[in-house]
């Protein structure tokens, strides 16, 4: 492991996909207090209608059999894909994964110049204290010193924070798909994409 950067007291560092424990060790699991309601049938007439929830329930993407980081490797071949983790010290505090150019990741859409913010995470007890901002700025430095053109992220409208948080990172909505988890109908797809 090398040091990348140091702000605000937070090191950030590559590690490598062997080190994917201590990246399963960070938290992905948040409260849904809010959702967005998605309205319209095309891009151009979209809305993501914020709608607060009587009773608020958790979610944890890693809790469904097979999805979560231990098994990626068994999936794809992680060989193009760069793992960042953030320190505080000696605390390890979030994380974020880049995946490039890896056949059979229908997300890359078969493009070398498009990366895909494939997962970002910060621990319950750090969050909104700027870990995600400083991972993802360096998730779009590593794409643009990749050569890629644009950043393709998905998340899912029950994320309400996720969704706030890459808009506010210069993302834009670029697709929505309702149906697309068999298992889980009721949550739509949403991809942002953001332009290098």
């Amino acid at each position: 492991m090398h040091t990348k950067e140091i702000i605000h007291s937070y090191q950030v560092r590559y590690i490598s996909d062997k080190d994917l424990s201590l990246y399963a060790s960070l938290s992905i699991g948040f409260e849904v207090h809010k959702v967005f309601d998605v309205a319209g049938t095309t891009l151009e007439n979209v809305s993501l209608i914020e709608r607060v929830l009587e009773t608020p329930w958790y979610k944890d993407y890693d809790s469904n059999y097979g999805e979560g980081p231990l098994f990626w490797g068994e999936n794809w071949s992680l060989k193009n894909w760069k793992i960042l983790i953030a320190y505080k010290g000696d605390e390890t505090c979030g994380g974020c994964v880049l995946a490039f150019d890896t056949d059979g990741v229908n997300m890359l859409e078969g493009r070398k110049d498009l990366a895909v913010l494939w997962d970002i995470r910060v621990q319950p007890h750090c969050r909104r204290s700027g870990i995600g901002k400083l991972l993802f700025d360096e998730a779009v430095k590593l794409a643009e010193s990749k050569g890629c053109l644009e950043l393709k992220v998905e998340t899912q409208n029950i994320n309400y924070s996720a969704c706030r948080f890459y808009e506010s990172q210069g993302c834009q909505l670029s697709e929505f798909n309702r149906g697309a988890y068999k298992d889980y109908p009721d949550e739509v797809q949403l991809i942002w994409r953001k332009q290098l």
